[in-house]
């Protein structure tokens, strides 16, 4: 941990990490902001858009723009029923199709069995969307903790689904509906705009939820298998903390609670991810850990940087191994393994300061992301 401004500004980052300097900027300017008590710079830290990403911030006030457009966004873990001795990868890969579409199944039907409230932004549900979104196969590639891994209900014999994705347009809206009336202005807790925006957070972040299961849902049903939850934890979302007997909101943009048991930390779609336990000592990193690698380049850049040296074929299978789908040509290269941090970096730097205990770490085996051109 480095101690940037004392009791105000923390980064749990080793000097060894590549941490971009503008990362750095934004973090102190937002711990500028009125009412801000602490903020906490993840390893992974970047750039973002109104703040860092890979950020957590302690506040008596309420900033939806530090949040952004996709309250919600997130990863979960998934145990299949396909076994990991029996891989019919090229077979599997040909049956993944049409994640990207409006599901087929009764929308209405599977909403009301699990118990999700109906939107405006229905026909998104169970779809994975763009960005660094995806749904990935992977297979457990190294076992740190026997018993912990065992009582989370997984088991070395069986694949497992790793679906990292948000609240689609529904988040969107969420966030419009507050910057077009107050900027980038805070929200005072108690005032009837809080309680509003609160609420309706509340339900974007159970949607998100309930998204990922459905793309689990589809993504096994080509395959002919089920899937059971194993954990699954929002990155993005401001919640109600009380330190010291007063009520403050903490705000994670691109950082996981680490106070609601086991959390997957992303890889790349390169690179292996890891499910860790955190520790009883996150207080000081504001009850967060990291979400994953965190970027090492723009979007925008990441074309230029590599269409000379890598062709689609190459960024179509990793030096891992795995298979990436992927038909949106620009996608696949802002998302290309060479974009991301070094996953061991992150992880090591927060097993370094006390933060996590590794369960277990996993293989891509297969990344969809989208079959459109």
């Amino acid at each position: 941990m480095i101690e940037i401004e004392k009791n105000k500004i923390l980064l749990f980052a080793s000097e060894k990490n590549w941490v971009e300097g503008d990362s750095l900027m934004q973090l102190k300017k937002t711990s500028e902001l009125t009412g801000m008590k602490l903020s906490c710079g993840m390893p992974d830290i970047h750039p973002g858009k109104g703040g860092p990403v890979g950020a957590s911030f302690i506040c008596e006030l309420i900033y939806p723009h530090l949040i952004g457009n996709d309250a919600g966004c997130g990863a979960g873990l998934f145990k299949t029923s396909l076994r990991s001795g029996r891989l019919k990868t090229e077979k599997w890969i040909k049956k993944l199709k049409g994640l990207e579409n409006t599901p087929e199944r009764d929308l209405d039907e599977w909403m009301t069995e699990n118990n999700v409230e109906s939107s405006d932004h229905d026909k998104a549900l169970g779809t994975i969307g763009g960005g660094n979104h995806f749904a990935e196969l992977n297979k457990v590639n190294e076992i740190f903790d026997q018993k912990i891994f065992e009582e989370a209900g997984l088991d070395l014999k069986y694949l497992n689904l790793l679906v990292h994705s948000g609240s689609r347009g529904y988040g969107e809206v969420l966030y419009r509906s507050h910057t077009s009336k107050s900027g980038a202005s805070p929200l005072v807790p108690d005032s009837d705009d809080a309680i509003n925006y609160i609420e309706k957070q509340n339900k974007v972040l159970k949607w998100a939820k309930s998204n990922r299961k459905l793309i689990a849902e589809r993504f096994m049903d080509r395959l002919n298998g089920d899937s059971q939850l194993i954990t699954d934890s929002n990155h993005n979302s401001i919640v109600s903390i009380k330190q010291s007997e007063k009520n403050y909101w903490l705000h994670r943009k691109g950082a996981v609670p680490a106070d609601d048991g086991l959390v997957m930390v992303l890889g790349s779609r390169g690179t292996l991810s890891y499910l860790v336990k955190p520790t009883n000592d996150c207080e000081k990193s504001a009850w967060s850990i990291a979400h994953g690698a965190g970027r090492k380049w723009n979007r925008g850049n990441c074309r230029g940087r590599l269409e000379k040296k890598w062709g689609v074929k190459d960024l179509e299978r990793t030096d891992i191994g795995s298979t990436v789908i992927c038909r949106n040509k620009d996608l696949l290269y802002e998302e290309a393994p060479q974009a991301y941090k070094n996953i061991d970096m992150v992880i090591n730097d927060m097993i370094n300061d006390g933060l996590i205990e590794l369960v277990a770490s996993f293989k891509p085996l297969i990344t969809y992301k989208t079959r459109k051109k």
